[in-house]
Order: C-alpha cells, then structure tokens, then sequence
C-alpha cells in the first residue's frame, strides 16, 4: 500500500511538471481524511516563499474539503513568514457569509460566489468586489464494499440508477454488463449519501444530472434529494458505513478512500475506463471554462467529458478575496500566503494530499491575479 502512495505520488508529480493540460479538477463542505492534523509532507519550508511586509495574524474561514491542503500550505508558509493563518474550515456557506460580513479578508468555497454574494462584498471591499480564485481540486471517489469484486467500472446512467434505488442488487443485469469478468454476488445495494448539506452532493449531482438526466431527474443542490438509501453525516460517515456494510457503495473526497476502501472507475465514454485519482482529475479540470468576468476565474467544469483519463468528477475550491479594497493590516499577510498556495511549490503539496493541482494555464492567471490585489 505504501509502495502505491508513493508511485502515486511521484505520478502525480511527474503530471505537474508537464506544461499545458496535464501540468495540468470542485463542497458547502466537506473535510479531508485524516483530521485536522495538516499536511502529511515532511519536506522543509521552501526558501524561496515571499513573506514582504507579512506579519501578524489571519483569521479565515470556509470550505472543510480544502482544510488538509490549508494545513500543508500553512505548515509550510509559516515556517518561512513570521504569520499564523488560523483557518476555521466551517464549512463553504460560514466561510462566504463571514467573507462578505468583513469577518474575515478571504474564504474558501466550493461554489463560486453567487451574483447577491458578489454584491454584498462590495460593502466591505473598498472600490472593488470579492473573486473566485480557483486553488484546490480533487476528484469524488464512488467508493464500494461488494466481497469479492477487486475492480468495479460503472457509468453514470448505472450509477443514478442505484442512488436513485432503481438498481437494486449488486448482480442487476446493467452492472453486469459492465463488468463482464467480475463475480458479482446476489447482494443487496446499500447506498449511502450525505445527511447534511454537502458541496460534495452538490458536485457529485451535478455529474448524474450533467450526464445522465433521464435516470436522475432532480434538481441538485447541497442537499440530498433522491429517493430512498441510506445517509450518513460529512464524509467520514459515509466513508465509515462503506467500509463497514457489505454491499455498500457512496460518495466522498478520495482522501476518504483509504484502509481498504475500493473505488469505481468510470465508464465516460473515453478509450478506457477512469480511475480516481489525482492526475485524472486535473485532466478533467483542465476542460473547464473561465465564465468569471475581470479579475474573477470562476470555472464552468465538463462533467460530461470524454477525453482520454479524465476523471469526470470533481470539484474545486475557490479561494474568495477582494480584488481592491483589501484592508491594509492583513493584506501583506493574505497576499503573500497565496501567492505561496498559487506557486509551484503549494501546487506540488495538493498532490502529496490526495488533492488535484490547478491546470497550468489556469494556475497561472491566478498567479497573475493575486499579485494585483491591492
């Protein structure tokens, strides 16, 4: 298993040093496995991290998916900058709210700001307004516990159907058919989705509606809206009633997917079926469109691609600031933490976390962003 995480890692890696796409993928919120602990890198903080005039203390709040790439880069980021970034993780809404109240000089969100939210940021942004900074992506693993099935490949229709308890059984002729060489048992399907209000649910539906309306006829959201199985609160709970309940099968952060926990390659269409990983899904992010205006990057994501290894799957977390109009004691502080998390160093440190880097021609337009904040 190690020897997979490390691999894994130097794939990972390898991807970041390619230009283009594969230097070159989206919760309210969910939280990284693992805790609150940080990072899992050992490596010694970058010497070339710009700290300028930063001092002080940075209070910050939001997305609870993006808080294990938030520890690296604050492990990281002050060890080189005399700054304590105390970052609550509460959660997507709390973050944007506490941003647009003046609570705080940035967020982080799972959703780009919504044209109201844009609006009351304008109250506290002196002469400009908040952006989205997209910053942090990573795939969403369908993880399963069927015994005896090592390798399971579903595509979206098949996948609707069984959140949608349609498909009942783990031997249903369609999942059959995708798996042709797998034993599949007589077993019933225990699918579980998120109880609280999730980004996760939010990306993970707009994939199954993106793709697969006919079989998944609901509106999306935040919060769980179709019928029947089982839920669980945040990520760790579904995680934990995948790995202890033969037959079960949900959604999570892949970060989740870990002590034994198997996870669904997707059938999209492409040359091969797709597995979650990190490479993948900064392929898949690499299709997504910039539809913010000015200085905002907001992304539209093609959860409905077919190019070759890419994990459909995904979301990304933007990181919400005021592009002018930033107040005086904390911007040094802000801008040099994020100009750090923008730089290929942070960006190296997401893929050590099981997170996705940001396609290279997107990385870099926030790179050019955050060193015009004022």
């Amino acid at each position: 298993m190690k020897l997979q995480r490390m691999n894994r890692r130097a794939l990972a890696l390898g991807a970041l040093a390619v230009s283009g796409a594969l230097a070159l993928t989206a919760c309210g919120s969910d939280e990284t496995g693992g805790g609150s602990g940080g990072s899992s890198s050992n490596a010694a903080a970058p010497s070339n991290i710009k700290c300028d005039d930063a001092s002080g203390q940075v209070l910050a709040d939001g997305s609870s998916a993006q808080k294990n790439a938030v520890d690296a880069w604050v492990k990281q980021f002050s060890a080189a900058c005399k700054v304590e970034i105390n970052y609550k993780a509460g959660g997507s809404g709390a973050g944007v709210t506490a941003f647009t109240q003046g609570q705080v000089p940035w967020a982080g969100s799972d959703s780009a700001l919504k044209p109201d939210e844009v609006e009351a940021s304008k109250k506290i942004c002196s002469g400009g307004q908040g952006i989205d900074l997209p910053m942090v992506g990573g795939p969403i693993a369908v993880g399963y516990n069927v015994p005896g099935v090592d390798k399971l490949v579903l595509d979206s229709a098949t996948i609707a159907k069984i959140f949608d308890s349609k498909i009942t059984n783990w031997n249903d002729p369609a999942i059959a058919k995708l798996n042709p060489d797998a034993k599949l048992p007589n077993l019933k399907i225990q699918a579980f989705h998120r109880s609280d209000e999730s980004g996760t649910t939010d990306n993970f539906t707009k994939y199954l509606i993106a793709t697969a309306k006919k079989d998944f006829p609901y509106e999306g959201g935040k919060a769980w809206q179709a019928k029947g199985g089982q839920s669980a609160p945040q990520s760790s709970g579904v995680a934990a009633q995948v790995k202890q309940t033969a037959g079960a099968i949900g959604y999570f952060e892949l970060s989740y997917a870990k002590d034994g926990i198997k996870t669904v390659a997707i059938d999209t269409g492409a040359a091969e079926p797709v597995e979650a990983n990190v490479e993948n899904a900064t392929k898949a992010i690499a299709d997504a469109k910039v539809v913010g205006t000015g200085k905002d990057l907001a992304l539209e994501l093609n959860y409905a691609t077919k190019a070759d290894g890419a994990y459909p799957m995904v979301l990304v977390t933007y990181e919400i600031v005021c592009d002018k109009g930033n107040k005086a004691e904390t911007l040094p502080a802000v801008k040099a933490f994020l100009r750090y998390a923008a730089s290929e160093d942070g960006q190296k440190i997401l893929a050590e976390n099981d997170y996705a880097p940001m396609p290279e021609d997107i990385i870099a337009k926030v790179r050019t962003t955050v060193e015009s904040l004022s």
